[in-house]
């Protein structure tokens, strides 16, 4: 089998249209929240490609990290982190909770979503460095990776931290503020040039250099965060707030729960990256999908008891999920309706508390599982009856994964 992964032959078109229409974005398009109109999205040393740089970084369960090229099979080490416990990702970097706080890895490649078209990035990857802090944490991203901001927080001492996402991709650690909460739950997520932090049932916006606004709206029990194309969306008891910041200070719109529909409420959300529609497990019931352009949620019962849910968002409407039988499953968000599923691709040495490493991603063409036991990961075609197009050998033990490129 090719290691090359196939990619749309439209991907080069694009890149190339996209040279002479940069200025040419429609004046009613939505620019993706924390955008940065300055070098789009250039780094000094890297180079622009033509293609979406797509890669998985692995790491072991003593930190050896190391990348794999899903274009050309190349594998590449990039060297020693704390052992992590867990990992989260914005599509270029990969920040893993250790002892120690956070360490960041940077890919080193990166798409920049300039709504009309995209421009990527190959860079040099490294080991940014750390920012210190005590866990657990929880990590908020933004849509671009040289533009807005990163908010971590760490419960363990109630701290809230805005970092720069400017300085990072320069290689540096740059905290624009560190807020001490005085509180182990809730929520903080970057929007706009600041972030949205909880204070009880309320959310507060503090601006970049962590002074706090009057701005916010009420959230009652405020768990789970995700940042769409339309704006950071924010899981409350009785639905969602979204919150919208394309100059300055945010605004918020409410996606209350649908009448008469009974399903434990969305705690954890995922999707593919720059997509509206965005899915949560919904319980033992199914899933929820929440699409923040319309603020309105669908409830999509499954026979299936579920552990991982990620919504394409595509035209055709897929959504991907994990079941607790290791099989990935596709719907068809539209009908609700269970179109294909894999065999188990977990091992049968496989345990319920190791789904907690356990990652799945989706991107305009594939999804991707790691199966830490059996150490490999799984390529799925999910439009073309949940193939697994290729079982993937990562340069270190896939106990963590994370796509990046995207």
């Amino acid at each position: 089998m090719s290691l090359r992964r196939p990619l749309l032959l439209a991907s080069t078109v694009v890149l190339l249209l996209a040279t002479s229409a940069c200025s040419a974005a429609t004046s009613d398009a939505k620019a993706p929240p924390g955008k940065s109109d300055d070098g789009h999205g250039a780094v000094a040393g890297a180079v622009e490609a033509a293609e979406p740089p797509l890669q998985l970084v692995s790491i072991d369960e003593s930190g050896a990290a190391g990348v794999l090229d899903l274009l050309d099979g190349e594998t590449t080490m990039l060297g020693e982190i704390g052992a992590p416990h867990e990992t989260a990702t914005d599509g270029r970097y990969v920040f893993a909770t250790t002892d120690a706080g956070i360490e960041v890895i940077d890919s080193g490649v990166w798409t920049w979503d300039h709504v009309d078209h995209f421009h990527y990035y190959r860079g040099t990857p490294t080991i940014v460095g750390t920012v210190k802090g005590k866990g657990p944490v929880t990590v908020a991203t933004g849509m671009l990776s040289t533009a807005g901001g990163t908010v971590l927080r760490f419960d363990g001492s109630s701290e809230v931290v805005l970092i720069d996402n400017d300085a990072l991709s320069k290689g540096e650690i740059e905290e624009t503020f560190r807020l001490d909460t005085g509180s182990t739950s809730g929520i903080a997520a970057p929007v706009g040039s600041g972030a949205i932090v909880s204070d009880g049932d309320t959310l507060r916006f503090y601006e970049a250099d962590g002074t706090a606004t009057d701005v916010g709206a009420p959230c009652i029990d405020p768990v789970g965060t995700i940042t769409t194309r339309v704006g950071l969306a924010i899981g409350c008891a009785d639905g969602a707030v979204i919150a919208t910041a394309d100059d300055g200070q945010p605004e918020f719109e409410r996606a209350p729960y649908p009448e008469g529909v009974e399903a434990e409420r969305a705690t954890a959300f995922d999707g593919r990256k720059g997509r509206p529609t965005v899915a949560a497990i919904a319980g033992n019931t199914g899933f929820w999908l929440l699409d923040t352009r319309e603020a309105s949620w669908k409830l999509v019962e499954t026979d299936a008891a579920l552990v991982r849910v990620t919504a394409v968002d595509d035209e055709e409407g897929h959504v991907i999920a994990l079941d607790e039988g290791g099989r990935v499953l596709v719907y068809q968000a539209e009908s609700g309706e269970q179109i294909s599923a894999t065999e188990p691709l977990l091992s049968e040495a496989f345990e319920r508390e190791q789904f907690a490493t356990v990652t799945l991603v989706v991107d305009g063409q594939r999804a991707y599982l790691n199966a830490p036991v059996d150490g490999v990961v799984h390529e799925i075609a999910y439009a073309d009856g949940a193939r697994i197009a290729r079982t993937l050998e990562t340069p270190t033990h896939p106990v963590h994964m994370a796509e990046v490129g995207r």
